[in-house]
């Protein structure tokens, strides 16, 4: 099914309420109208009931009075509207014997409405006379005379044809005028969400109209502030995907920039190899230094290209640093060992929320780092504690620390104090990652009492996961 617009839901949203307004407005109406139409033609019937009835003599009283009746026809043909109706009559005693009038017409056997609509004794009905649907009224006429006094029942019956006529021409007339309000109505509506969807139009265009590069912020100040939200979102969006293509764009750039040395120098290698410059052992081992290096350096940028991954991904889990920071110094026990350091590890609880692999990494990184920079038999300390709002990872060497050249360019990839033993990616895989989970690092010397560098701290910190569990600001 296609999708519907914004403005067709707009005007079925506008309209039907509407039109259902005014078909019910229109069937009220129109109820009261013929209600008031029939309560006019019923005055009329009243009326020529009490003609009638004007007419009326009796002799005697009560129980033996007989009523006669001297109405000729024609005195209804006043009653008669231009012929579109017929009136029949019937005068009778109370008993229902005929006096005066159609003897088919039937007999009144019902009851007086306890609140009659007039000021007198009169009921209306609707019956059928003469296979026609007829409105009747019935009064109740007291007849007095000289010689008598009785009551005559007398019933007037109006064929239906100028009522059901009226009906029509009020339906017609109620129709056309809503209809013509249902069109006025929907003009309306189409121009005003017209114009009101104009800026949405608008906008589209101006994205229409960008280059297919052109990730810059979208500018709309003539945008109504109900568009506000979905533009703000939209440059949002734009900005991720510009620093997201900013990255791969520096990662293809690094990596071909990177891996040119060493697989030169490895072709060089195979070449001096062949020729048989060096000793077979030897070449193979050069080769296999070159590989190691080169495999190291594409696992390093793949971790930094996995940050930025991970940064576009909001799922993440409380994690106790200090679990993971003992796992890690697990994992590399056997460097430890291999340089006989003094180790020494002291972790507490400090959850924070973050990717597993992330933690993993930040402390393999700065770990590994403090192993290779530290001297045999040196001391090396990890201590992870919580420390306010922040969980505080600590990594303390006794290394040669950094020198203020360095410093300058700390975190910058490709940024090696030792280009022989490093690709200066370590550091920068650090830096993301904790600037991925809003924390702080800092590299500093630590110095002696004689103002001498006896080695370098390694400070990380990170949020600490809330009771609630969301990170602490």
């Amino acid at each position: 099914m296609r999708r519907t617009s914004l403005r067709f839901r707009l005007l079925l949203g506008l309209l039907a309420p509407v039109a259902l307004f005014i078909v019910i407005n229109s069937v009220s109406v129109y109820r009261q109208a013929l209600a008031a139409a029939t309560t006019a033609y019923d005055r009329t019937l009243l009326a020529s009931a009490k003609t009638i009835g004007e007419q009326l003599d009796v002799e005697g009283y009560d129980d033996t009075a007989s009523i006669r009746a001297t109405v000729p026809y024609s005195a209804l043909e006043a009653f008669e509207a231009d012929n579109k109706s017929r009136l029949y009559y019937r005068v009778s005693n109370q008993a229902g014997e005929l006096v005066s009038g159609f003897a088919q017409l039937p007999v009144w056997h019902g009851t007086l409405p306890m609140r009659p609509p007039y000021a007198a004794l009169v009921d209306f009905y609707d019956d059928r006379f003469d296979d026609q649907p007829v409105r009747v009224a019935v009064l109740l006429q007291p007849v007095a005379s000289a010689r008598g006094r009785g009551m005559a029942v007398v019933q007037v019956a109006e064929t239906l044809e100028l009522r059901e006529a009226l009906a029509r021409r009020l339906l017609v007339d109620m129709l056309w005028r809503q209809l013509l309000l249902l069109a006025v109505v929907a003009a309306v509506t189409v121009a005003v969400v017209q114009r009101a969807t104009r800026p949405v139009r608008a906008l589209g265009e101006v994205i229409e109209a960008r280059a297919a590069d052109d990730l810059s912020p979208i500018a709309a100040p003539q945008a109504p502030r109900e568009l506000l939200p979905l533009v703000d979102a939209m440059t949002g969006v734009m900005g991720r995907l510009q620093r997201l293509l900013e990255h791969q764009k520096r990662f293809v750039r690094d990596a071909a920039h990177q891996l040119r040395t060493p697989l030169a120098v490895l072709k060089a290698q195979v070449q001096s190899a062949q020729r048989g410059d060096v000793p077979p052992a030897q070449a193979l081992g050069e080769i296999r230094e070159t590989v190691e290096r080169a495999t190291a350096l594409a696992n390093q940028m793949l971790s930094l290209a996995k940050i930025e991954q991970l940064r576009q991904q909001p799922e993440s889990e409380p994690l106790d640093l200090g679990e993971m920071v003992r796992q890690v110094a697990l994992d590399l026990s056997p460097l430890i060992a291999d340089k006989s350091l003094d180790f020494e590890l002291d972790t507490a609880p400090a959850p924070v929320d973050a990717h597993r692999w992330m933690l993993l990494e930040l402390s393999r990184n700065l770990l590994h780092n403090a192993i290779k920079h530290s001297p045999s038999g040196g001391p090396l300390s990890v201590q992870v504690a919580a420390e306010g709002a922040n969980a505080v990872l600590r990594v303390r060497d006794a290394g040669p620390g950094i020198s203020a050249e360095l410093r300058q360019r700390l975190f910058a990839p490709f940024a090696a104090g030792d280009v022989a033993r490093g690709s200066g990616l370590g550091l920068a895989i650090c830096r993301e990652i904790v600037q991925a989970l809003g924390g702080e690092i800092a590299l500093d010397n630590r110095l002696g009492p004689d103002a001498r560098v006896i080695g370098l701290d390694a400070v990380v910190r990170l949020p600490l996961v809330t009771q609630a569990g969301s990170a602490s600001s």
